[in-house]
């Protein structure tokens, strides 16, 4: 009888313990990267943390998890290569934005999207370069992202582009005639360059396009991805995403 109460006693006990594990909420834990104007650093640095990073993609985000009732950490790094491996390899982190790609599918759980992004060859203004295909541009010095999807499918079409460790570095290499052409995504493109004092850049071609999403690590529970993607589609259904855009573009 004694060894039945204790036993039962045990297995109360133990029950309690999972129940209360169960409804300890997750916490995840983003990264981000200076991508104007999705996400940045309030003071333009490599490294920030919570309200001090803004951006459509950082607003939507916070109001996706306030939404969906799950606490996060956001945390703005550099660079681009590092934070993405964390989010591959770390249990209940996140990456965002970034491309969602067919090779990239099984590599994550998937939130979004959270906007677009056009792939594009920019140009200075007075520059004679006109092209109709990818292929035409094996001959110019082309300047992209290290790490960047834009970089990885220029390198896969063996156009072996010039990396930059920032892509503002791109910037000042086109201004400076070093490369003739940035592989870049637009918007982005074109905000990061006005942020350096740069206009009237010429878009010589767009040739591709691609969705931008929060990537989480596997290791997600299927309900939290649930929960967040529920919460978008009712950001996006209420006008709410329509209003963040229009604070940046």
């Amino acid at each position: 009888m004694l060894k039945t109460i204790a036993s039962l006693a045990a297995a109360a006990l133990l029950f309690g313990a999972s129940l209360g594990h169960a409804q300890t909420p997750v916490k995840i834990d983003l990264l981000t990267e200076n991508f104007p104007p999705y996400n940045m650093a309030a003071d333009g640095k490599n490294f920030a943390r919570d309200e001090n990073i803004s951006g459509i993609a950082a607003d939507i985000v916070r109001e996706m998890f306030k939404r969906a009732g799950i606490d996060y950490t956001l945390t703005l790094r550099f660079p681009w290569e590092r934070i993405y491996g964390m989010a591959l390899e770390q249990p209940n982190y996140g990456v965002f934005v970034t491309a969602r790609l067919p090779e990239r599918e099984e590599l994550f759980k998937w939130v979004g999207p959270i906007g677009p992004d056009d792939w594009v060859l920019l140009a200075r203004g007075d520059s004679p370069i006109n092209l109709t295909s990818l292929d035409q541009a094996r001959q110019y010095n082309i300047g992209a992202y290290k790490g960047d999807a834009i970089a990885e499918h220029l390198d896969g079409q063996g156009l072996q582009p010039q990396l930059a460790l920032r892509d503002q570095e791109n910037v000042k290499k086109l201004i400076d005639g070093k490369i003739d052409l940035w592989a870049t995504g637009d918007p982005a493109g074109r905000y990061l360059a006005r942020q350096d004092g740069v206009t009237g850049l010429k878009r010589v071609l767009r040739f591709d396009s691609a969705e931008l999403y929060l990537a989480l690590n596997k290791q997600v529970a299927d309900e939290t991805v649930q929960k967040l993607q529920k919460a978008l589609d009712q950001m996006r259904s209420e006008g709410v995403i329509d209003e963040i855009n229009a604070r940046y573009l």
